[in-house]
Order: structure tokens, then C-alpha cells, then sequence
């Protein structure tokens, strides 16, 4: 079992340098830390390595986000491109990632090539962090000897990704955050401010309107039964969680994220740029086709998407173009098919798909704009129905207050 070591060595600037190596011996760890260059001053284990990795709280764990990766990737490639090797671009990494999380996969993938395995295959044992796509095209980039190429590449369409994921939050903001002030609204008045108002309507006596009898009902089922409609709400979402982790379930709820009258075009837009960059990328680093649309399937993020791509690839498998299959399949506009049989008859579909990514990019970019434009007057008007509804509910008995008190 491979132990962890402290080490002090000096760099050929005779600077001192500190850190971590997992070797199954000293002795090992010596010979690691000459074969980079350095200078062992003292070497002190720590213990297993296993043992350290094992024990985690859940819910403590850090996330590795999208960002770190890219700006890993980039790092990675100019170390490479510099002349470093695979060991001390990853020890370097292990080093200085502001991640803490992939700092420490930085050293796993490094114990893990250091004992003989490829970079590709070592990376492939974190999926959560380094998903089909990313695996497959350092693979490629191992074959064909342009590693840096590829990582640059990889860290390029990353960013795009995040750049595109920014946007599309940006758009879901406001909404968000509305709603959950209407939400706070509503429940602080049927909690607090209708009981108010029925107490003096029971002392007054009469017959209430029956908008504010309908009120006064639901006010006391939430004030009387709130465990249960907490429950209720509570079990919503866990039924909700659990329908769309079914194949059936998710691919109806992607379709009806594709049809919904306002975010609809928005959803199609970003899965068309996030299908068109990924292929783009791995058919640009040499990965064969078929084996790129079943990543592609894989990471395409909307189920509608992912069928259509399954589809194409089987038509490939029979000898017909790409193009030929997403023809009939509606989530594919036409000019995005024909630009892709143009890109297959000319030998540069990576080209164009790269065109078609950045044009969706831009067209992502113009409905986010539009939406925020168009949903912030839609959320004043909701807002006013079910707050302003609630009121008029309320002050529609003072209006035969007089009555009343007769």
C-alpha cells in the first residue's frame, strides 16, 4: 500500500521547496524527487495514502467547478508545451491549484502515472471531474503525440461552456429571485396578516364576499395544517427529483423544457452550441466519429438532444452522412444541417461546427438580453395579481362595513 512522505528539497536555484509524494518506500521517494531535479534535505512519512482519501464528510467536500478545470487544462498545456515532464507538470499542479479538490486529484492522477498508467487512464478514475469528453481527447492527444494542443483546446472549450452556463443563470436569476419574494409575500400574509382581518370579521358578524371566505379558508388550512402542506411541498420535490432521474421522466421533461413559451428557444439555443463545440472539439483532437457521438450523446445535456445524436450514429454506422439523420429530427434546424453537410463534402466539419457553436453563442447572448428585457415587466404584473389580488380580497368587506355593523 503507497504511503504519503513530507518532503524538504532544495531546486537546482537552491530554493527550498516543500510537499507530498505517495511512494510504497523511502527509498522510492528519493529516487521521484532526483529525477526532478531536486535536492532531498529530509523525507518523513506520514502514513497511507489511502487512508486520507477515504475518510471525507459529504457534505464538507469540495465541488471542483467547470473554471478550476479549464484553468488546470491551460496550465497543464503550457508546462508541456515548455518542455516539462508529465510528473513535475502534475506535481506543479498538485501544488499551486487554488482547488483543494483538485489539488489533491492533481496528486492521485500523478501517483497513478508515476506507477505506469497513462495520463488518460488515471484521469479517467475521477469522472466527476474529468468527464468522456475530457478523457478521450487527452487519450487522442497521447496518441498523436500534440498533448499540449489538446489540453489547450480542452481548457478553450471549457470556458465556452462556463461562459454559456453564466449566461443562461444570468437569465434564470431574476425570475428565481422574484419568485421566492412572492413566495416570502403570499406566506407572510396567510400566516400573519389574514388572521388579523378574521378575528374582526368574526366580531363583526355578516356574510363575507366569497373571494375573502375562500382567503380566510385557505389562511387557517395553512396556519392549522402547515406540516402537512410542508410535507406535501417536501414530497413534491422529492417525487419531482425522482421522476426525472427515470429515462421516461427525463426525456418529457427535457421536450417540455424545449416547448416552454419563454425559455424554450433559450434551452434549444444552448444545446445546439454545447452539441457544436463538443464535436467540434473531438473531431478537430482525431477522435474517431462514431466514438465522438457517443460522447457527445453522453454530455449533450438534454435528452432530446441525445436521442437524435444516438440516432445519427447509427445512420453512420450504415454508411450515411451526419447530416442525413438529424435531418429529421427537430431540435436540428436547417441551417444547422445543411451547415454541417457542407462542413462533412468539404472535410471541415470541425470548422464548421466551431462556426455554428460561436453563432449560437451570439444568438444565446441576444435571448438573454430579450428575456431579461421581456420577463422583468411580466414578474411586476404576477407579482401585483397575487399580492394585489389578496388585498382586494381582504378590503372587499369594508365596503359594507356599515352593513355590517348594523
Amino acid at each position: 500500500m503507497a504511503e504519503t512522505f513530507a518532503y524538504k528539497v532544495k531546486d537546482r536555484a537552491g530554493r527550498l521547496v516543500e510537499g507530498k509524494l505517495e511512494a510504497d518506500s523511502q527509498q522510492l521517494v528519493v529516487g521521484k524527487l532526483r529525477s526532478m531535479g531536486y535536492v532531498p534535505i529530509e523525507i518523513e512519512q506520514q502514513g497511507s495514502a489511502s487512508l486520507g482519501r477515504d475518510v471525507t464528510i459529504p457534505f464538507l467536500a469540495n465541488r471542483v467547478k467547470l473554471k478550476d478545470v479549464a484553468v488546470f487544462s491551460r496550465q497543464f498545456a503550457t508546462m508541456i508545451n515548455s518542455g516539462l515532464t508529465l510528473l513535475r507538470a502534475l506535481a506543479i499542479l498538485a501544488e499551486q491549484s487554488e482547488s483543494r479538490a483538485l489539488a489533491d486529484i492533481a496528486g492521485q492522477v500523478r501517483a497513478d502515472v508515476e506507477r505506469g498508467a497513462s495520463l488518460s487512464a488515471a484521469l479517467a478514475k475521477h469522472p466527476k471531474v474529468f468527464n468522456r469528453l475530457y478523457v478521450s481527447m487527452v487519450k487522442s492527444g497521447e496518441i498523436g503525440g500534440v498533448l499540449d494542443s489538446v489540453l489547450l483546446r480542452l481548457a478553450d472549450t471549457i470556458e465556452k461552456q462556463v461562459e454559456l452556463r453564466r449566461k443562461i443563470k444570468s437569465a434564470m436569476t431574476y425570475p428565481a429571485v422574484v419568485g421566492a419574494l412572492v413566495l416570502l409575500i403570499v406566506t407572510a400574509m396567510l400566516l400573519f396578516i389574514i388572521p388579523m382581518f378574521e378575528n374582526l370579521y368574526n366580531e363583526l358578524g355578516g356574510t363575507l364576499p366569497p373571494p375573502t371566505r375562500v382567503l380566510l379558508a385557505i389562511s387557517s388550512v395553512f396556519r392549522s395544517l402547515w406540516y402537512v402542506v410542508l410535507g406535501v411541498e417536501i414530497g413534491g420535490v422529492f417525487a419531482f427529483r425522482k421522476w426525472i432521474s427515470t429515462d421516461e421522466g427525463r426525456r418529457t421533461w427535457d421536450s417540455m423544457k424545449l416547448k416552454a413559451p419563454v425559455f424554450g428557444k433559450l434551452v434549444q439555443k444552448a444545446a445546439l452550441a454545447r452539441f457544436s463545440r463538443t464535436l467540434s472539439a473531438l473531431v478537430r483532437s482525431g477522435v474517431p466519429i462514431l466514438e465522438a457521438l457517443d460522447i457527445v450523446a453522453d454530455t449533450a445535456g438534454n435528452h432530446v438532444v441525445a436521442t437524435a445524436v444516438r440516432d445519427t450514429q447509427e445512420g453512420v454506422k450504415q454508411g450515411e452522412p451526419i447530416a442525413a439523420r438529424l435531418e429529421n429530427h427537430d431540435v436540428f434546424p436547417p441551417m444547422v444541417v445543411q451547415m454541417m453537410a457542407v462542413g462533412e463534402e468539404t472535410g471541415a466539419l470541425d470548422e464548421m461546427l466551431d462556426r455554428i457553436a460561436d453563432f449560437y453563442d451570439q444568438e444565446v447572448e441576444a435571448t438573454v438580453n430579450a428575456l431579461t428585457s421581456l420577463i422583468e415587466p411580466l414578474l411586476i404584473v404576477v407579482m401585483g395579481i397575487a399580492v394585489g389580488g389578496m388585498v382586494i380580497a381582504l378590503y372587499l368587506p369594508m365596503f359594507n362595513i356599515i352593513k355590517l355593523i348594523q
